[in-house]
């Protein structure tokens, strides 16, 4: 059996001033991760000189003016010169110019997967108050990638990943009072939507697709409350019919332990997270999906207080690129 195809993936270096650069070069390098991709990382020449050398990194970098048309050789980064720094950045210092210069690298990533020279885009570790503070409205990835692209917002939805699990969200950051007025069959329609078409860009051939419940026991048939008889149930009838791989509402402690679903679609915000955060807490990939692009972030902050120390663990990072390219560890289906 041939491996996986190999992807091009495009790594923006988010904040300069944290350890965003020094993350995305390190990735690029990773056994794991050269075995299944040719990575390009996008940011400003002076970003990636300083963390090279305050850090003392022993990595060599080789600059295009856009996407190469073929790989290095492995021991060299190939990265992509996006001018938005007017001098070397502050390292470890929250500023207006790098919170800009973060979404500007991004951009240029977003760009290119847009055109078709990149496969999929991972970006680096912002900070939300840096972007603030530049005066840029910014309001997570998923909404960001859904103005780029011409998508919706409401057909963008997160996935969290990490080894063998994919969790994707029908509601996120709102009130559980709110999330549960925005429950409705045509919202669940849509997750389970975008989560087959993720699923199957990223190489799953035949996705099968676990749905949770809202309440306790996924209502217990109606005893714990009716969201689960009134709006999932119905929702998922309508997926089969038109021919997707679900199953459910089951309750959600008792589908997220399974192996036999290739990715689960949960209701609220917590009945993920909670389980991403205590079973990979420095590990999990947000994909954000629903747009043509195949896009993942990196789970983590800045880590602005080791920023060109050379200290950063880029596992996290390692870890989106090898989902967007459907190479994490993980169990098929059983059946």
């Amino acid at each position: 059996m041939s491996g996986p195809e190999r992807k091009r993936v495009g790594i923006s270096v988010g904040d300069p001033g944290g350890v965003g650069p020094e993350i995305a070069l390190k990735t690029a390098l990773d056994p794991r991760v050269q075995a299944v991709a040719d990575v390009i990382v996008f940011g400003d020449r002076k970003a990636i000189e300083a963390h090279v050398a305050s850090g003392r990194l022993p990595i060599e970098v080789r600059e295009h003016a856009g996407v190469p048309a073929s790989s290095g050789d492995g021991r060299v980064v190939d990265f992509v010169h996006v001018d938005c720094l007017a001098g070397p950045p502050s390292l470890g210092q929250v500023t207006a110019e790098h919170g800009a210069a973060a979404l500007t690298a991004l951009d240029a990533a977003a760009g290119a997967a847009l055109d078709g020279r990149l496969d999929a885009v991972v970006a680096g570790p912002i900070h939300e108050l840096a972007i603030r503070q530049s005066g840029i409205h910014f309001d997570g990835h998923p909404s960001w990638l859904a103005r780029r692209t011409g998508t919706p917002e409401e057909d963008v939805f997160l996935m969290l990943c990490w080894g063998n699990k994919r969790i994707a969200h029908a509601t996120l950051h709102q009130s559980v009072r709110s999330a549960l007025e925005a429950l409705t069959a045509d919202r669940i329609h849509r997750v389970l939507g975008a989560v087959e078409t993720a699923l199957r860009r990223m190489g799953v051939a035949s996705p099968r697709i676990g749905v949770s419940g809202v309440n306790p026991h996924a209502g217990e048939s109606g005893l714990f409350g009716t969201e689960e008889t009134d709006i999932i149930e119905p929702a998922v009838r309508e997926a089969r019919a038109r021919g997707l791989n679900v199953v459910g509402p089951i309750g959600a402690d008792t589908l997220l332990p399974r192996d036999d679903c290739d990715a689960f679609v949960v209701m609220l915000h917590d009945q993920g997270h909670i389980l991403a955060k205590s079973a990979a807490p420095h590990g999990a990939a947000a994909l954000s999906i629903g747009t043509s692009i195949n896009f993942s972030s990196v789970g983590h902050g800045t880590a602005m207080d080791i920023a060109g120390k050379g200290q950063a663990d880029p596992e996290a990072l390692v870890q989106a690129v090898l989902q967007v390219t459907n190479a994490a560890s993980r169990k098929g289906p059983t059946s």
